[in-house]
């Protein structure tokens, strides 16, 4: 049976180091797609400005890679990862532009599935000038996207660019909204700062671990009849030591519509949809020592 092919973008960053290790350890050829080279390479790397057409599918043909077989996917994960570190016009240009030319390029060379990172940062409350409560709780994907930042606003746009391709070229591709990636050494960092809870309130406490992160990217690549839509990806559990009946009653006094009992440090963030379309489970919990 020959080896399974994936292309990742963006994989010399925090999340994409994590994502390709997974997709190594589950028996996959991976190519790296990135602007720069990983600190600690893991497998071929492919320097590339996803920003330009040409370069982008040239970097995904067999013609770069030296390999003609198939890829199973791409996991787009290259972008501007946050808000307010590069001006906005360059932060609506990279993000949308290089997601755009990396569907394009998996429609040109027949490449069927993709999974591309959107982000909890779609639903606004993240970067607002001033933050707003969620209309309810837990936050799930029919939430309205209100996004008063451009870079929530281009993870908005992503998500109506892959509906457009999957419509004209029949890819599968899955938005992953995703919550605050962590690595395991963040965890520690952030465990120093829990009696300073408010520092998290606007991801409302939640979080994904990198490594529960590239599971479901797998599990994305690996199912077929996905069809195209955006779809939550956070833990269970909050990254505070405070109940989130504590929380919520601390810091969202004035949220009154719940869509389900929150006990214990459940989540705010809605993982549903994720496990019932993927089977995922989380794998790694926030240590509260």
């Amino acid at each position: 049976m020959p080896i399974p092919r994936i292309l990742v973008t963006g994989g010399s960053g925090k999340a994409g180091h994590w994502i390709i290790q997974h997709f190594l350890e589950s028996g996959y050829d991976v190519i790296n797609v990135d602007t720069r080279r990983p600190a600690t390479p893991l497998c071929r790397t492919i320097v590339a400005d996803l920003t330009q057409l040409g370069q982008t599918v040239s970097a995904f043909s067999a013609h770069s890679t030296g390999n003609r077989a198939p890829y199973a996917g791409v996991v787009h994960m290259a972008a501007i990862p946050r808000a307010h570190e590069q001006p906005n016009d360059e932060i609506f240009r990279v993000n949308n532009l290089s997601t755009y030319n990396v569907l394009e390029a998996c429609g040109l060379l027949g490449i069927r599935k993709a999974v591309i990172a959107s982000s909890e940062s779609s639903y606004g409350y993240c970067f607002a000038d001033r933050f707003f409560a969620p209309h309810y709780l837990p936050v799930d994907e029919a939430h309205p996207q209100l996004p008063e930042d451009t870079y929530g606003l281009t993870k908005v746009i992503n998500e109506l660019t892959a509906a457009m391709f999957h419509r004209r070229d029949g890819t599968q591709i899955l938005s992953f909204r995703i919550g605050n990636v962590v690595c395991p050494e963040d965890y520690a960092p952030i465990r120093a700062r829990f009696d300073q809870p408010e520092d998290r309130l606007r991801m409302l406490w939640s979080y994904i671990d990198a490594r529960d992160l590239a599971s479901a990217c797998r599990l994305a690549i690996e199912q077929d009849g996905l069809g195209c839509e955006p779809v939550i990806i956070a833990a269970d559990d909050t990254s505070s030591s405070l109940t989130t009946e504590e929380l919520v009653k601390r810091y969202l006094p004035g949220t009154k519509t719940f869509k389900r009992a929150l006990t214990g440090r459940d989540a705010l963030i809605s993982n549903a949809r994720l496990k019932a379309l993927l089977g995922w489970r989380q794998a790694h919990f926030f240590p509260l020592t």
